[in-house]
């Protein structure tokens, strides 16, 4: 009796053995399918272009300079400090950052995919304005006030001393110094 259970059990664990290992090496092969297929995309829109115009960032600051503006194919920047205020802008992929400060103020500007971001400040102000993808954000600061604006794909959003405003969805604004804040989307 002990040889025909030891037959059946040999029998049996093969079986189920080998189905497994079989179900195994068909996940194997159809995770390998999609990877395969995945990277020939990726290869594909890196050579044909991704639809999105792709400019080499640019970073512009000011000081040392007094007013520095850079454009690299699509994208562009701008910044300009009077006295002793620093101004601070970045831009890639289509985007247009400006920032201008003044009177121990700082401003920071960051802009990509089509986005458009505008700041300014003055009396010691702190403003920072980031359009993501194809927003336009826009910050303002004066006197000690801290404020930021983000906009993400078709959205506005507006930071200064007279209020915020969230327009479209993927948008956030908050001025620190009062208080006020919105955020939409």
């Amino acid at each position: 009796m002990p040889l025909i259970s030891s037959v059946w059990f040999r029998r049996s664990s093969s079986r189920v053995n080998g189905s497994t290992s079989s179900r195994l090496g068909g996940r194997l092969a159809r995770t390998g399918a999609v990877v395969t297929a995945g990277m020939g995309l990726v290869a594909g829109l890196a050579l044909a272009g991704g639809g999105v115009a792709s400019a080499a960032p640019v970073t512009c600051v000011s000081p040392p300079l007094v007013n520095d503006i850079q454009v690299s194919d699509t994208a562009s920047c701008g910044a300009q400090a009077v006295g002793a205020g620093r101004s601070q802008a970045g831009a890639m992929e289509s985007g247009t950052a400006v920032s201008v400060s003044a009177d121990n103020s700082y401003t920071n500007t960051y802009a990509n995919g089509f986005g458009t971001a505008l700041g300014a400040s003055r009396g010691n102000g702190q403003a920072h304005a980031y359009a993501l993808g194809g927003g336009i954000a826009r910050a303002g600061a004066a006197d000690g006030n801290f404020t930021v604006a983000i906009a993400g794909w078709g959205a506005g959003a507006t930071a200064d001393a007279n209020g915020v405003n969230c327009m479209g969805n993927l948008s956030f604004a908050v001025n620190f110094t009062n208080g006020q804040f919105c955020i939409a989307g």
